[in-house]
């Protein structure tokens, strides 16, 4: 199943599919320790950790694993970020995640919540899931922020990748 959203608009972006040419624009992410301040894992070397998660991306997109877009500003052609709709196992089960991030330039303008609700948008209109999750690590406010600006409810605090973390979650509304 095709769970990006390459093509696609909102008010200020345009989502796409991430391309090999958007590493360099990417690497920031892991060269800024606020981009993963929340997580257990620690980044010992920002070159390594970007190609990683390049191979993730990529072997995402090949399995139909959903996966990130990036974002760009439609305005500028200017690469923000990525958000996008993914497959994810918590708890046993699995679920359709919508995550998101932004490098830290572009934080706090609104671009992950109207990121965040156009996945859901998506989802929802192409019927891909009856709910839709955000994995948020327990300290993350600004992205809490974000899934309830989404119309997500808090479903519970479980263990994610040895890290505790909230489960936000929408669900399909009814006609």
């Amino acid at each position: 199943m095709d769970y990006l959203l390459h093509g696609e608009t909102s008010e200020r972006l345009t989502y796409r599919k991430l391309l090999p040419s958007d590493f360099d624009h990417w690497l920031p992410f892991y060269s800024d320790p606020s981009s993963f301040q929340y997580w257990s894992e620690e980044i010992k070397n920002p070159v390594q950790a970007c190609e990683n998660w390049f191979e993730k991306a990529f072997y995402r997109y090949r399995n139909n694993l959903g996966g990130m877009n990036a974002l760009i500003l439609k305005d500028n052609g200017t690469f923000i970020g990525q958000c996008g709709l993914l497959t994810q196992t918590v708890d046993d089960i699995e679920e359709l995640e919508i995550g998101y991030s932004l490098l830290r330039p572009f934080r706090n303008m609104g671009y992950a919540t109207e990121a965040a609700i156009k996945c859901k948008s998506f989802a929802f209109e192409h019927n891909l899931a009856k709910s839709l999750i955000s994995i948020i690590h327990i300290d993350n406010k600004p992205s809490q922020q974000v899934a309830l600006k989404n119309g997500m409810l808090l479903d519970k605090t479980t263990t994610y990748k040895d890290n505790p973390v909230h489960i936000y979650r929408v669900i399909v509304e009814k006609a």
